[in-house]
């Protein structure tokens, strides 16, 4: 039983700093993105490959 309590708290702690690290990684701006926007209109998407069989 005592095993299952160890593997709870390990498993909030993980848990505990991989949330640290987002919070940590969005307020210092790492998934701020001002220039893609602004150019994305100016690419034209890309059309898929046309499959010619020839008989």
């Amino acid at each position: 039983m005592a095993v299952i309590i160890l593997l709870v708290v390990a498993a909030l702690l993980v848990a505990a700093g991989f949330l640290a690290s987002f919070f940590w990684a969005t307020n210092d701006g790492q998934f701020d993105d001002t220039f893609t926007p602004s150019v994305r209109i100016l690419f034209d998407d890309e059309k898929p490959a046309e499959n010619h069989k020839v008989s």
